[in-house]
C-alpha cells in the first residue's frame, strides 16, 4: 500500500460515468438524445465536463454507462474521446445497457449499472472507483477528493456543494457533523438541515461518490439480492453506508478548479430548460462565473474541422454584429445582430434578423426578419422568415413550450406545428 500511495491516486482509479438518463425535465430537448449528450456552451456537450475533469485529474481508465436514446452520445464519445491507448494502460469503455447479466433486465438503477459491469471493472485492476453523474457543469480536481477519501478511511466519500437553505429541498441533502461525517442523507427533504456553523446554507449531493472498489463490489452484490431495493446509489446504497457510520462529505470548494477570475465555486445542474438556458447565458458575462478559457484545465470535446465564424454586411439596419456573445465556427452572421447569446457550430443568421438572450444549438438557420429573444433553439432547425418569438408569451405558447421562467423552447416538431397553422 505504501508503494501505491507514492503514486497519484488517480492512476489507481477508474471513473464510472452514469450517462443513461433521459433528463425528462429538459422536455422535448431530450426526445431524441440523452441529457448528457445535449450541446452546451457553443461547441461542447454536457458530458464533456465530467470526462474532462477525470482526464485533467489524471484518471486514464473510464467507463460510460448509457441507456436512453444513446446514439448521439455514443457517436460523440467515439469521435471526440477516441485518443485513449490500451498500450499505455488507458481505457474508455462505452457500456450500453445490453442485458449482460440476464435476458430480462436492463439497468434498473444507478447502482445496478455499475453492478452489471463488475467483471469489466475487475479487469481494470483498480483500487478506487469514482462514480460521476454525466449531466452537470463544473470544473473539479478529483485527485483532491481521492486524497480526502483515503485519509478519512470512509466507506464512501460524497461530493457536496453548498446551496441556499431555501433551495435545498430540490436536492439530496447531507446532515453532517463538525468533522464532515455524514449523519443523515435526506432525499429532497421538506425541512433540510443547515451546514455546521452556517444556518443559511445546506450541503447538497453532487452525485459524485468515491469508493474503495473492493468495498463497493461487495455492497453491490448484497444490494442485487435485496428485492426491496431500487438499486440506486442515492436511494439505497448511500443511506445504508451512512447508517453504518462510514460516509464522509467532501465539500466542492476544496477541489473546485478556479482560474484567476473565478471568485467562487461554480456547479450547475442543468436539468431544466431555465437552468440550462441560464448556465449557457452565464458564459456571456463580462467576467463569467465559469472560465472555459482556462487552458490549464481544458474542456475536451469533439473538435470539428470547420471554417471560422464570419460577419458580413455593414449598413444601417443590416449589420452583421455580435455583442457579449459566443459564436462557434462555421457560423455566418449575415446582416443580423446577436446580443448576449450563444450560437453553436453551423449557424446561419440572415439579414434583418436578431437573436437576443438566446441559445442556438448546432445547424440552426434564422431567416430574414425573424426575431428571437429568451429562447433555446434545438439543433437542425430552420426558423421561418419573419417569425417573432419571446415578445408575446401567450402567442408563443400556442406553438412552442414556454418555461416557468419565461424561456421559450423551439424544436423541429414545434416549427412544423407553426407552419401547419400559418401556411
Amino acid at each position: 500500500m505504501e508503494e501505491q500511495r507514492s503514486r497519484r491516486l488517480s492512476t489507481q482509479t477508474m471513473a464510472f460515468v452514469l450517462a443513461g438518463g433521459r433528463g425528462s425535465r429538459l422536455k422535448e430537448m431530450t426526445d431524441r438524445r440523452a441529457k448528457p449528450a445535449v450541446n452546451f456552451g457553443g461547441k461542447t456537450r454536457i458530458v464533456d465536463f465530467a470526462l474532462s475533469n477525470a482526464l485533467n485529474s489524471g484518471i486514464r481508465k473510464m467507463s460510460i454507462a448509457t441507456q436512453y436514446k444513446a446514439h448521439s452520445l455514443i457517436r460523440h464519445i467515439q469521435r471526440g474521446w477516441n485518443f485513449f491507448r490500451a498500450e499505455r494502460n488507458e481505457y474508455l469503455d462505452i457500456l450500453p445497457a445490453s442485458q449482460r447479466i440476464d435476458e430480462v433486465n436492463w439497468y434498473k438503477g444507478t447502482a445496478d449499472a455499475v453492478r452489471q459491469n463488475i467483471d469489466i471493472i475487475d479487469s481494470y485492476d483498480v483500487e478506487y472507483i469514482i462514480v460521476l453523474a454525466g449531466d452537470h457543469i463544473y470544473k473539479m480536481d478529483y485527485e483532491i477528493m481521492l486524497e480526502h477519501h483515503v485519509e478519512s478511511g470512509a466507506g464512501v466519500t460524497v461530493g457536496c456543494v453548498e446551496v441556499p437553505l431555501a433551495e435545498a429541498s430540490a436536492f439530496g441533502v447531507m446532515h453532517v457533523n463538525d468533522d464532515g461525517a455524514i449523519k443523515q442523507f435526506l432525499e429532497k427533504p421538506a425541512n433540510p438541515p443547515h451546514m455546521p456553523g452556517d444556518p443559511t446554507q445546506a450541503l447538497a449531493s453532487m452525485g459524485i461518490y468515491v469508493f474503495d472498489w473492493k468495498f463497493l463490489r461487495e455492497l453491490l452484490l448484497e444490494d442485487a439480492d435485496d428485492d426491496n431495493s431500487s438499486h440506486d446509489f442515492g436511494n439505497d446504497l448511500i443511506p445504508t453506508i451512512v447508517k453504518n457510520g462510514k460516509a464522509v462529505a467532501h465539500e466542492f470548494s476544496r477541489s473546485c478548479v478556479r482560474a484567476g477570475l473565478e471568485e467562487k465555486p461554480y456547479w450547475r445542474d442543468v436539468g431544466t430548460i431555465d437552468a440550462y438556458w441560464q448556465a449557457n447565458i452565464d458564459l456571456t458575462d463580462f467576467v463569467p462565473e465559469l472560465d472555459i478559457y482556462d487552458r490549464s484545465w481544458p474542456i475536451w470535446t469533439y473538435a470539428e474541422i470547420v471554417p471560422p465564424a464570419k460577419f458580413i454586411h455593414d449598413e444601417e439596419g443590416r449589420r452583421g454584429a455580435a455583442i457579449s456573445s459566443l459564436i462557434a465556427g462555421d457560423t455566418i452572421i449575415s446582416g443580423s445582430v446577436v446580443k448576449n447569446s450563444l450560437i453553436s457550430t453551423g449557424g446561419r443568421l440572415h439579414s434583418y434578423s436578431s437573436v437576443t438572450n438566446s441559445v442556438l444549438l448546432p445547424q440552426v438557420q434564422v431567416n430574414r426578419s425573424a426575431r428571437l429573444k429568451n429562447c433555446v433553439v434545438d439543433s437542425n432547425i430552420d426558423i421561418p422568415a419573419g417569425l417573432v418569438v419571446g415578445e408575446d408569451p401567450v402567442e408563443d405558447g400556442k406553438y412552442f413550450r414556454v418555461s416557468e421562467g419565461g424561456i421559450t423552447l423551439i424544436t423541429r416538431e414545434m416549427v412544423d406545428r407553426w407552419h401547419a397553422a400559418n401556411g
